[in-house]
């Protein structure tokens, strides 16, 4: 579930309490998260480094060491990132564990085992992190323009959910915020993007910005299955403006007339407002 505005939230809490800190020691529980390599080539790369930044490109937490590899994270579905006392109890499912000295160490806790953690030479990430390389313009860190977004609308005609979950277009957006975007933009999520033009294009340019600026501001959106936190362990407050994510079946907060209506929308169930969206 985290998409940009809760991995930049972690983001910014490993560059308040993880780069400058050197990793002590590595512990690997299930390979699984590290499948990109191995337990061992992991361990190798990281002893003895330090985080010299913490970098976020989309959906993926990147930290560059000392040694001049890159340490990623991929959240993906349910993976946490915790920064915690060494003799506090770990959590269930916590499979990467670096001791950071001053008796603390950094978590990496993932339910369902779809996120991952590498560390690789940033001259073979074409080889090891394909998907990191292959991301596209990052709505905050590339400071997204209305000629950019006119670009991608003239890209194709798919429809406008499916536009801003494309990763190679816009990267970081997912099911959560495409929701918010659109409605904000007053755009439908099944309008063929081609055909949103004129001051639509700024309006869904100032969409995309703001909504992910806003959430960011709140830490987040922290549904029900409280799997997204900060490395604190703390939840994001965004859920509660949410317009139409998630409120199916209710009447729109935005014009009171409409109700929020769902279906399914390239692959994803989605949330929008027939009166504010046309």
């Amino acid at each position: 579930m985290p998409e940009l505005p809760e991995v930049e939230t972690v983001r910014r809490g490993l560059a308040d309490r993880f780069v400058g800190r050197r990793i002590v020691n590595v512990w690997v529980g299930r390979e699984r998260s590290v499948r990109r390599t191995s337990r061992e080539e992991l361990t190798a790369r990281l002893s003895g480094a330090t985080p010299v930044a913490a970098q976020r490109r989309g959906k993926y937490l990147l930290c560059p060491l000392d040694t001049g590899d890159v340490l990623m994270i991929h959240l993906r579905m349910s993976g946490q990132v915790l920064i915690d006392a060494v003799d506090t109890t770990r959590p269930l499912h916590t499979h990467v564990v670096l001791d950071i000295g001053n008796r603390e160490e950094l978590r990496f806790v993932d339910p369902r085992t779809f996120g991952e953690v590498v560390a690789y030479d940033p001259r073979e990430a074409q080889r090891v992190v394909p998907d990191v390389v292959a991301l596209g313009l990052d709505p905050l860190v590339d400071e997204l323009t209305i000629a950019d977004v006119r670009s991608m609308l003239r890209s194709t005609r798919r429809g406008m959910k499916a536009l801003l979950l494309d990763q190679h277009l816009i990267a970081g957006i997912g099911n959560i915020y495409g929701d918010e975007i659109l409605h904000r933009a007053g755009i439908s999520p099944l309008r063929p993007a081609n055909r949103v033009t004129g001051a639509k294009v700024a309006r869904l340019r100032d969409a995309v910005v703001s909504v992910l600026a806003d959430a960011v501001a709140m830490g987040g959106s922290s549904l029900g299955d409280a799997q997204y936190v900060d490395v604190s362990g703390e939840g994001g407050s965004f859920q509660e403006n949410h317009r139409v994510y998630g409120r199916a079946g209710e009447r729109c907060i935005t014009c009171g007339r409409g109700v929020v209506t769902s279906a399914v929308v390239a692959g994803r169930t989605t949330s929008w407002c027939r009166v504010c969206q046309r």
